[in-house]
């Protein structure tokens, strides 16, 4: 079926634990590749649970509500379980806060009004 909802939920404990075994391989292959004669590549962090999402999709059987397909789900959500749909059993993070852009009304110009 053609999934009609993608929603985001937090790695299990083997996601990330793959995730990091990637990036670290990643990073070794560039170390390995880089010009001797230039300055060694930096790297962050390895990635942590809060760096990693798991894209989850459902088709309209197995779709569950708009609201909860914008926030990011826990590691243990059983979404798209249909015993709970249009709900999951876990308690998603909430919404980042938003910052207006401006604190104050800027002017139109004048060829606008």
């Amino acid at each position: 079926m053609t999934p009609l909802v993608q929603w985001q939920r937090r790695p299990t404990e083997a996601e990330l634990a793959t995730a990091v075994v990637k990036e670290q391989a990643r990073r070794e292959q560039l170390l390995a590749v880089a010009d001797p004669e230039q300055p060694p590549p930096v790297f962050g962090p390895l990635p942590t649970l809060q760096d990693v999402t798991v894209s989850r999709f459902g088709c309209g059987t197995h779709a569950i509500a708009i609201d909860l397909a914008a926030v990011i789900h826990g590691p243990d959500c059983t979404a798209p379980d249909p015993a709970l749909l249009p709900g999951c059993n876990c308690t998603p993070e909430p919404l980042p806060e938003t910052t207006p852009l401006h604190s104050e009304l800027l002017p139109l110009p004048d060829h606008w009004q």
